[in-house]
């Protein structure tokens, strides 16, 4: 079976669960592809409500992003609750406002080992320009009953250690997990409640025949479905059509530095916060395991292959925080994150008895995991509502050459970036 690339997560995960590549002929009333969060979360839900569940993988649970992210777990969309109010209405901003709750309510469920704190995460800025925006967001949560609050220059450099920040809001609804051993534990909880999860089990094939889904795997395995879900946001191929060319597949770098020392801790990011900022192209910080400083950022659309692709990612942490100058990186991987144009995530039903779920823009951890139990609930009983209403699948103009145009829009946004006050 395919594991995750070597990251700090991979490093220190617990044993994965017993996942091996489907053979033979299958039948179930839901088969999902992708082991992510989005994927496992649905299957949980299923297998609660006695539904028959197989989750495939090309990789394994958590081989993508879910197991690579920075495992911030964020509530919220990227627009404010007052334009999701207008936008899709007052249920989808409650459930943007609830993501976070459903994390740590399936891990102290399920009893899942995966260093989950609920510290807060604080969104700070370097621009002046961006605290009334800021201001405004506050407001809007507040008003929805959320426990969030404004930090003043002071109050985000008390919090973080870095006197970068003129400013920001936190929100304690929010944490830090290991996002690999989370990944690992929605699986077991998922096997556990009688859900078949493999690996190495790429879906080669899906039609429609007499009513139900037949899905081939690479190796031949013969799946029969009453419903399918589809959940591979950033690692979608090209197994549906034009689902791809739906989103980019934007590389989120990260690293991370030796231990940190005691005195060091004191200063940087006491009180397990995790923290990341409002610029467009911006970078996100926590402290990971074994007491190490983690930042990550947006990279090149290139497969990294050595330090020296991560130096942008290197000169922000030393920006950030200049006393780990003369710290070593212990850690430094990548993974891709799923974007749309206006970073909101898709629901998709371009058939009969099928859900798809993709771009979470980096927010995959609470979002995706949200989404999928919703999606089961719904699959459980068509009468309990999706939190968004289904698009029509509508790729991106010239897809194929998004390496080229969204490298460019990622400099044009830090020129934006660094041009404003």
């Amino acid at each position: 079976m395919s594991h995750p690339v070597a990251s700090i997560w991979a490093a220190t995960a617990h044993p994965a669960p017993e996942t091996p590549p489907i053979a033979g002929a299958h039948t179930a009333d839901v088969a999902v592809i992708g082991a992510g969060v989005t994927g496992l979360g649905a299957a949980i839900k299923l297998a609660e409500g006695g539904a028959s569940v197989i989750v495939l993988d090309s990789g394994g649970p958590g081989f993508g992003a879910s197991g690579r992210n920075g495992g911030q777990v964020i509530p919220g969309l990227k627009h404010d609750p007052d334009e999701l109010d207008k936008l899709y209405g007052a249920a989808a901003t409650e459930f943007a406002g609830k993501t976070a709750d459903v994390v740590f309510a399936l891990i102290e469920k399920y009893g899942i080992d995966c260093a989950a704190t609920r510290g807060g995460w604080i969104q700070g800025t370097l621009k002046t320009s961006h605290l009334p925006m800021l201001e405004r967001r506050v407001a809007q949560w507040k008003a929805h009953g959320a426990d969030v609050e404004m930090l003043d220059a002071a109050g985000i450099r008390r919090l973080t250690g870095t006197g970068r920040y003129v400013g920001g809001w936190i929100d304690r609804r929010a944490g830090t997990l290991h996002p690999l051993n989370y990944s690992y534990g929605l699986a077991r909880a998922a096997l556990s409640l009688g859900a078949q999860v493999h690996g190495g089990s790429e879906v080669a094939s899906l039609k429609r025949s007499n009513g139900r889904w037949l899905l081939v795997t690479a190796n031949g395995a013969r799946i029969d479905a009453g419903h399918v879900v589809i959940g591979t946001n950033g690692y979608t191929g090209r197994l549906w059509p034009k689902l791809k060319g739906t989103v980019i597949p934007a590389s989120s770098f990260q690293i991370a530095t030796a231990p940190l020392s005691e005195e060091q801790l004191q200063r940087i990011l006491p009180g397990s916060v995790a923290i990341s900022d409002t610029r467009r192209i911006a970078n996100y910080m926590r402290i990971g395991p074994g007491n190490r400083l983690m930042l990550g950022g947006r990279g090149t659309f290139s497969e990294p292959k050595e330090l020296a692709d991560y130096r942008r990612m290197v000169a922000d942490l030393k920006a950030f925080f200049p006393e780990t100058a003369g710290t070593p990186l212990d850690y430094y991987w990548s993974g891709r994150v799923a974007m749309t144009w206006d970073h909101m995530p898709r629901l998709h039903r371009p058939a009969p008895d099928m859900t798809i779920a993709l771009g979470y823009n980096g927010r995959g951890v609470a979002l995706g995991t949200a989404m999928g139990q919703a999606i089961g609930a719904h699959i459980l009983d068509p009468q309990t509502p999706l939190p968004l209403t289904f698009r029509t699948i509508r790729p991106l103009p010239v897809h194929d050459l998004h390496p080229i145009y969204a490298s460019m829009a990622i400099e044009y946004y830090r020129l934006r970036d660094s041009l404003e006050k």
